[in-house]
């Protein structure tokens, strides 16, 4: 198909598709599928070979949020039956990352649900990077705390965070149907905090809320221009008590398209398969990871994900390697770029004209992987987790009802996380 020897050949030489060449990806039919994977899987190699990176989610406070994101079990209103407590001591968040890195995890990702962060809250997240570093040698750390003010990504960076996540989840246009309490604008401007602070920025997308393909490909673009070092892909996980739990628009085939769009549009960036992809891609995941070169590990930040240890076997039955501590998991170019800090030199915008792509600083991160921490940052003060986590709702709906005569619905596969972090339970690692 000249279509795809067209974009094989721009994505070896990091040179932008058009937005004809994106929309057509997503528009190949089922019969075109495995073409597709191959031809994004030559670009995903050329950068990445077989290496798999693992990430690890520890949720730092669940639930709590007043922002109201309609893709999310935290959200304002939301009676999703998912756990509910206030922030992990750093020794409890450290023990949580512990349980990941000895599964094989690299990077770890401090989530906490709420608009952002207070100055208070910065400090204590800042203790809990540390205590994880001194206990753990050599793992990165990533925060996800939602929107940034005035110093805030620099203390970070101080205290030794590597990474901060922010995802743009949708396009411009439609940002404001799936969030009113922030703007995409806002978004955006703490992608750049990031970056300007010397962090390697992850942003990233969620599909299946009902969008278009051409808010897909405005919202992969838009994200090129930013220029992450990491983007997570992720599938809306459709609760029972959030506005989107009727959305049930993906097939397995349809996620893979996605993430071969994206692949093709940022090909030497670290592609995250993020939140849902147990629930959407199913038994085709490991043809996933012929697109992605990353993936979470075990549980997300309020459901479950499949076994850690099913995770690892379907890297290796796939021909793939996890990723060890000691590689560097970008392209040398883009490597060598934020080790200058300066972040990632146009990477992945390099040579194509898109924009903002040279913004000095870098990132890299988490995805708000079980759809979403929303604005992922924090509502308040106030103690720890304690050993069960505080309160999970009694009377809420559990995350299994959503009304099974939707097409295509697979509620069966919709677990809220009891387990790990803010629990007494061991995690999924």
């Amino acid at each position: 198909m000249d279509l795809l020897n067209t974009l094989v050949d721009k994505g070896l030489r990091r040179e932008l598709p058009t937005r004809e060449e994106a929309l057509a990806v997503l528009a190949t039919s089922d019969d075109e599928l495995l073409d597709v994977v191959a031809a994004a899987g030559r670009v995903r190699r050329h950068w990445f070979g077989r290496r798999v990176k693992l990430n690890y989610l520890v949720n730092l406070k669940s639930g709590l949020c007043p922002e109201d994101c309609s893709y999310c079990s935290q959200r304002l209103g939301s009676t999703a039956g998912i756990l509910k407590y206030t922030w992990l001591k750093p020794d409890e968040a450290s023990q949580a990352a512990a349980a990941g890195i000895a599964g094989g995890a690299k990077r770890v990702c401090l989530v906490a649900s709420g608009r952002g962060p207070t100055d208070r809250d910065v400090d204590r997240v800042s203790k809990t990077i540390e205590a994880i570093k001194e206990d753990n040698e050599g793992v990165e750390v990533c925060a996800c705390l939602g929107l940034l003010s005035d110093g805030q990504a620099e203390r970070l960076r101080a205290a030794g965070a590597d990474a901060y996540n922010h995802n743009l989840n949708t396009s411009e246009s439609t940002y404001g149907e799936i969030t009113t309490t922030h703007t995409y604008a806002d978004r955006v401007d703490t992608v750049r905090r990031a970056h300007e602070a010397g962090l390697s920025a992850c942003s990233g997308l969620i599909a299946g809320m009902g969008e278009s393909d051409e808010d897909l490909v405005d919202v992969v673009f838009s994200l090129r221009e930013l220029d992450p070092d990491s983007v997570p892909v992720n599938f809306l996980i459709p609760f029972e008590g959030t506005p989107l739990a009727k959305e049930w628009n993906l097939t397995p085939q349809r996620a893979l398209r996605i993430l071969a769009m994206v692949r093709f549009v940022c090909p030497d960036v670290e592609v995250r398969l993020a939140g849902g992809r147990e629930v959407h891609l199913r038994t085709l995941q490991p043809l996933a990871l012929h697109l992605a070169n990353s993936v979470f590990l075990g549980d997300y930040l309020t459901s479950e994900g499949q076994a850690g240890k099913a995770d690892l076997e379907m890297i290796a039955d796939a021909g793939f390697e996890v990723e060890g501590a000691g590689t560097t998991t970008l392209p040398e170019h883009r490597a060598d770029a934020a080790a200058g800090g300066c972040g990632t030199g146009g990477g992945c915008g390099s040579g194509s004209g898109s924009g903002s792509g040279g913004v000095c600083g870098t990132s890299e991160g988490d995805g708000n992987a079980a759809a979403g921490a929303a604005a992922a940052g924090t509502a308040g003060e106030a103690g720890t987790a304690g050993a069960a986590g505080a309160a999970v709702d009694a009377g809420a709906a559990d995350a299994g009802a959503v009304d099974a005569s939707v097409p295509g619905a697979r509620p069966d596969l919709v677990a809220v996380r009891r387990r790990g972090a803010g629990t007494d339970l061991a995690p999924n690692a």
